[in-house]
């Protein structure tokens, strides 16, 4: 079979996923594979039907990427590829249905409001404001509904700071969603199926120089700290391993994903958001995981291949 990664795209992350696809395209060409890479542009059917077997790895990253779109489009094409499939791909990139979904479980997850651009204009900010505080409490997070890498999302602390974090949330989206802010430390799971089954690989513990891991902390060589596995007790660990497993199996994904959670002062892990296409930059969460585990980044993803391939 022909490996075809796929990268670049014309979402806010382009530079980020065309990062990523390099980087596994050359892991799995070190590891002897042949792998064709590719943009998403308007020759990519054409090379696609071109290609014998051929099987996918999309890495783009944000709306075309992870909003399932493209995978329906390989669906409907007959190609087989890494990851998610459209449907639920599409409920976990929507941080209002994904979160919605998730605490309907049983599991931890903030409560949250969903706020469209067109209420937000219509009702005006002050009017909603009080309400908004009153129900979830400051500090909140304000965050686009769809989008990634931090794109867009701000702690306020007070209600004068809502209405400029839901503009700059409105810049990503028409829509906002508004939650409850959980302060403990920020560790993300990543869940790898393999022949055996769904592993979640060892906690990575995130932590920013600025405080914030915003998009300049996740993709700035040095601007934060990684710790895998996460420094803390065996047992919270082991409860954050669980939550992402659940939350993977909840949203139904499949092949790979990350799940994003906050550690409470309590123990409790908390899901805050999970993604279906994380990233494979140098700086990227995932990697560090492959890594703590003691697995190779072009055996994972040849790994993966084979599973697509098998349907």
């Amino acid at each position: 079979m022909t490996i075809i990664v796929i990268s670049g795209g014309l979402s806010h992350e382009r530079d980020v996923s065309i990062r990523s696809g390099r980087r596994v395209s050359q892991a799995l060409r070190d590891k002897g594979h042949d792998v064709v890479e590719s943009d998403v542009n308007a020759d990519l059917v054409a090379l696609l039907g071109s290609v014998e077997d051929p099987v996918v790895i999309p890495m783009l990253h944000g709306g075309l990427g992870e909003d399932g779109a493209f995978s329906e489009v390989l669906g409907v094409l007959g190609v087989p590829f890494v990851g998610s499939r459209s449907g639920p791909a599409r409920a976990t990139f929507d941080k209002s249905i994904a979160t919605t979904a998730v605490h309907a479980a049983g599991l931890a997850a903030p409560r949250q409001l969903a706020l469209p651009h067109d209420i937000f204009r219509e009702l005006g900010a002050q009017s909603i404001m009080t309400a908004i505080g009153e129900q979830l409490g400051y500090p909140l997070m304000v965050k686009p509904s769809r989008s990634g890498s931090a794109l867009g999302a701000t702690k306020v602390s007070s209600a004068d700071e809502l209405p400029g974090a839901l503009v700059g949330a409105y810049a990503y989206g028409p829509m906002a969603v508004i939650e409850q802010f959980i302060t403990g430390t920020e560790v993300a799971v990543t869940v790898l199926e393999d022949a055996d089954g769904l592993r979640a690989l060892p906690p990575v513990e995130i932590r920013p120089s600025s405080g914030v891991y915003d998009y300049e902390a996740r993709y700035t060589a040095g601007a934060t700290r990684f710790v895998t596995p996460a420094e803390l007790p065996t047992a919270q660990l082991e409860a954050a391993k669980n939550l992402a497993l659940a939350a993977h199996r909840v949203l139904g994904l499949r092949h790979l994903s990350r799940t994003d959670i906050i550690v409470d002062g309590d123990g409790t892990p908390w899901f805050i958001e999970g993604n279906v296409a994380p990233g494979m930059t140098e700086t990227s969460l995932a990697p560090l995981a492959f890594e703590a585990a003691g697995l190779d980044l072009g055996d994972v993803f040849a790994g993966l291949v084979a599973l697509a391939g098998r349907g």
